[in-house]
């Protein structure tokens, strides 16, 4: 197999910063950056093969354990499977690296999934196969400049999205995913607290139009949902009459519009097994589909289009970030111990504390109790 990685350049938002060192508020000016990504070469079958292998008897001797995205390779996340580890959402892979009992874990994903299992696990070994592999959400909201936007609204309780770094999460009352989001701000909302929320402005739109908080925003975006195009859509929808829409909240206002389920890749998940249809339109990372179409054989999984007509890519919807992970670099890292994920201990006692009152809430949550009745017990600033 060549070590030739093909290199992608790739843009995302970073919110203009003032005189004072504090971003804009909703809807503030964004600037267009550059960052990169390297992709893989695809193993032949046979280096496919060979590599599985190798994965599998590696971990065994490192008393390691694979946790993968939904939206890697699907290599990735079948080997995870296979040998006991875990494919899900960050939250799950939070949970689960936590709760583990392997020394080593090998999450496949980016860099802050990485980071929120070592903060999480600081006793164990966290290896990815990329320490480049990033997001744009991360990428643009730079922990300084988050801190001092911060400042602005001291009366405002922070949550951030869990595509954040350690030093952002650590800056935060609360962090959350796409999962428990919504609960979490309804339940800080019901208790009287106004929001700050970041980076994701299209989500965070979402909560505040459903939970009716009053709410200001970071204004990031993730580069493969912000693609997604409610005209294309439309069409497509006339073209499968019968295909339910299934609609990630990183998406913009007018794509999440003509959904018939919106919510996290679990909430995904949930709805193309639950929903009376054969045919789905999923907009979300093109990752999701091998997962979607493993668990719903004789169902139809379509692309949500992300272009118009003329377009080389009618529907691009694959970060390339995630997709800087492959069995390769899995087998090296288990190999070799390269590319830890470290966490500066002082961070990780307060990145922690925002982390752990997610997880216990969803804990809770899912044991029956009352959401409101949680906040005053985890403290919610």
């Amino acid at each position: 197999m060549t070590d030739t990685a093909a290199i992608r350049s790739v843009e995302y938002e970073q919110p203009l910063v003032d005189a004072a060192g504090a971003a804009g508020a909703t809807g503030g000016a964004c600037a267009t950056r550059q960052a990169w990504a390297r992709v893989p070469p695809e193993p032949s079958a046979a280096e496919r093969a060979a590599l599985k292998d190798r994965v599998r008897r590696l971990l065994k001797e490192k008393d390691a354990v694979m946790v993968s995205h939904y939206y890697v390779h699907p290599d990735l996340q079948d080997l995870a499977e296979e040998t006991g580890g875990i494919v899900s959402d960050s939250l799950e892979m939070a949970r689960f690296g936590r709760d583990h009992t392997a020394r080593t874990l090998v999450v496949s994903g980016v860099r802050f999934m990485g980071e929120t299992a070592k903060i999480l696990s600081p006793g164990k070994t966290v290896l990815m196969p990329d320490l480049d592999a990033s997001c744009s959400l991360d990428l643009g909201c730079p922990s300084a400049a988050f801190s001092a936007f911060c400042d602005r609204y001291p009366d405002h309780t922070v949550v951030v999205y869990a595509n954040t770094s350690a030093a952002v999460k650590a800056r935060a009352d609360w962090v959350v995913t796409s999962s428990c989001a919504l609960d979490i701000v309804r339940a800080l909302k019901d208790a009287g607290h106004r929001i700050l929320w970041a980076p994701d402005r299209h989500l965070g739109a979402y909560i505040e139009q459903q939970t009716g908080a009053e709410m200001v925003f970071w204004p990031g975006a993730c580069i493969v949902h912000d693609e997604f195009k409610a005209l294309e859509l439309a069409l497509l929808k006339q073209a499968h009459p019968g295909a339910k829409v299934l609609v990630h909240p990183e998406s913009p206002a007018d794509v999440v519009d003509l959904a018939d389920a919106v919510g996290s890749t679990s909430a995904i998940l949930k709805a193309a097994r639950e929903l009376d249809a054969r045919e789905f339109i999923v907009a979300t990372d093109s990752g999701m589909m091998h997962k979607l179409r493993a668990l719903n054989p004789g169902k139809t999984f379509i692309a949500a289009p992300t272009a118009g007509e003329g377009a080389t890519c009618k529907s691009c919807t694959h970060c390339p970030w995630m997709a800087m992970n492959g069995l390769a670099g899995v087998a090296q890292v288990l190999e070799t111990g390269a590319n830890a994920i470290q966490v500066d201990p002082a961070l990780i006692a307060r990145a922690r504390r925002p982390i752990d009152r997610m997880l216990d809430f969803t804990a809770a949550l899912r044991g029956g109790s009352a959401p409101g009745a949680l906040l005053a017990h985890l403290g919610a600033a």
